[in-house]
């Protein structure tokens, strides 16, 4: 099953990540409850079955605890990408020596930019969501390596006005998506099982299957009673603060199988 892992990157929050980007300014996150939601999140991760490599804060970078932007992870390869943000450009070198450490193989995007979030590995191939953040040249430069890992890359679009592709989908088994009515009627999905968040709910499409178990967003029942009817365990998280520098469950780490 591709959603089985045993690893995992994360990095701490820096004290300024209240000064992360945002499309709407809700207010700045309280960083002692930030924190404590990713400390939650790294529990959760371990409770799961997952060994959390923990990375030092980066002051620096305010929005680098979203580890999942700055690189792409297989079981054996890793790539090292191009966040769009220039104000998070140099969040890729500060994960390359972690990526040398952890991975057999690291290739590295030279052209364009592309970053994590706008990505989803499915059975099917690699659906690359091109965005702001995503450029078309990026994509199919990451088409490219991704081709040298074996892999096939699909360029894709995300909707106008969603930051990163997986904003609004998630892979919750080997055949079945998780996404927002918006991105569902694209057809991208076709030939997936294709779960629609409720109304009011678009939030709970960016969930992460870790193993035997669904990441989900807490303040979503609906989807997550949905989810459990149809048979997933589902793991509910408080992301409020996270969520004021528009960021949710998937983007916080790099998970894979070694």
């Amino acid at each position: 099953m591709t959603l089985r892992f045993n690893n995992a990157i994360v990095r701490t929050p820096s004290r300024s990540v209240t000064q992360g980007l945002r499309a709407v300014d809700t207010g700045a996150p309280n960083y002692e409850t930030l924190l404590a939601e990713h400390a939650a999140y790294v529990a959760a991760l371990e409770q799961a079955g997952v060994a959390v490599d923990v990375l030092p804060p980066l002051e620096a970078y305010p929005d680098s605890v979203f580890v999942e932007d700055a690189a792409l992870v297989f079981t054996n390869a890793a790539i090292q990408l191009r966040p769009g943000a220039p104000t998070r450009a140099g969040e890729a070198a500060e994960i390359a020596p972690t990526l040398a450490r952890r991975f057999e193989r690291v290739l590295q995007l030279e052209a364009g930019t592309a970053e994590g979030g706008d990505i989803l590995t499915t059975p099917r191939g690699v659906l690359i969501g091109q965005s702001a953040r995503t450029s078309a040249e990026g994509a199919q430069a990451l088409v490219a390596l991704l081709a040298q890992l074996g892999l096939k890359g699909i360029p894709v679009q995300t909707p106008p006005g969603v930051l990163h592709f997986k904003s609004d989908c998630s892979l919750l088994d080997d055949e079945t998506i998780l996404a927002t009515p918006a991105l569902a009627a694209s057809g991208v999905f076709d030939g997936f099982r294709v779960v629609l968040t409720p109304d009011g709910e678009e939030g709970a499409a960016n969930a992460i299957r870790v193993n035997d178990r669904v990441f989900l967003s807490a303040g979503y029942p609906r989807a997550a009673d949905a989810l459990t009817q149809l048979g997933f365990r589902i793991v509910t998280l408080q992301t409020r603060e996270i969520a004021k520098i528009d960021a949710g469950l998937s983007c916080m780490s790099l998970r894979w199988r070694g």
